[in-house]
């Protein structure tokens, strides 16, 4: 038993021995990377974690893949192939907005650019790096207001009425609390006296979302 045991110690060794260095540099920087955009950056806004994993997992599975493959000469038309299957996803994926799509996306590229790159671990840094300042800025009030959008079901059918709309959106301000600039009407359930409405709103505080949370306005 002791013999085993000594045995399966020296053969994990063995394996890790025949990686090289640069691959687990490449690991480091990919899942730095990964986690500075999904833990710094879209928790913060978006105060989401069902998708820590999809993140995680898809980004990993794509840098382990290509990695190895690459290791047999694939060439890039074949590594940007692999990035257009799993980007085919995205037409059988349902209740996945775009703008989570567009983080899983992301996410993949940077497993794909961390694998096959040719240049030493600073370089790499320095494209993630890239990467990472593009969306923070994008996702941030620097360089424009980031507009949100919600679908909600909306009780005062009387004021669903082209006459009346700066009326209603001056009572969905007020219910909601939220800087609502623009609003389309998606559905009108007669029947029901309710009415399915998309606002457009600019985010200023992460507590804005938790206005929402309220009897008669439910997210759709």
């Amino acid at each position: 038993m002791i013999f085993l045991q000594e045995l399966a110690v020296a053969d994990t060794f063995e394996w890790f021995n025949k990686l090289p260095e640069k691959f687990f540099v490449r690991l480091a920087v990919d899942l730095l990377t990964v986690t500075i955009l999904v833990r710094l950056i879209y928790y913060r806004i978006y105060r989401r974690t069902d998708l820590f994993l999809t993140f995680f997992g898809f980004n990993l599975v794509i840098f382990l893949v290509t990695y190895l493959l690459n290791k047999v000469q694939m060439s890039m038309g074949a590594a940007f192939g692999l990035f257009a299957v799993f980007s085919m996803l995205r037409y059988r994926t349902e209740g996945i907005s775009a703008k989570d799509m567009t983080y899983l996306f992301i996410l993949i590229s940077i497993g794909l650019i961390s694998a096959i790159i040719k240049g030493s671990w600073d370089e790499l840094g320095l494209v993630n790096g890239i990467i990472i300042l593009a969306i923070w800025l994008l996702e941030g009030n620097l360089l424009m207001k980031r507009e949100l959008t919600k679908n909600i079901y909306y009780d005062k059918i009387e004021l669903v009425l082209p006459e009346k709309k700066a009326e209603l959106l001056r009572d969905l301000q007020a219910r909601t609390g939220l800087d609502i600039h623009r609003l389309e009407i998606q559905h009108m359930d007669f029947l029901k006296d309710s009415a399915l409405i998309t606002i457009f709103y600019y985010q200023t505080t992460a507590s804005d979302e938790k206005k929402l949370e309220k009897p008669v306005l439910e997210n759709a």
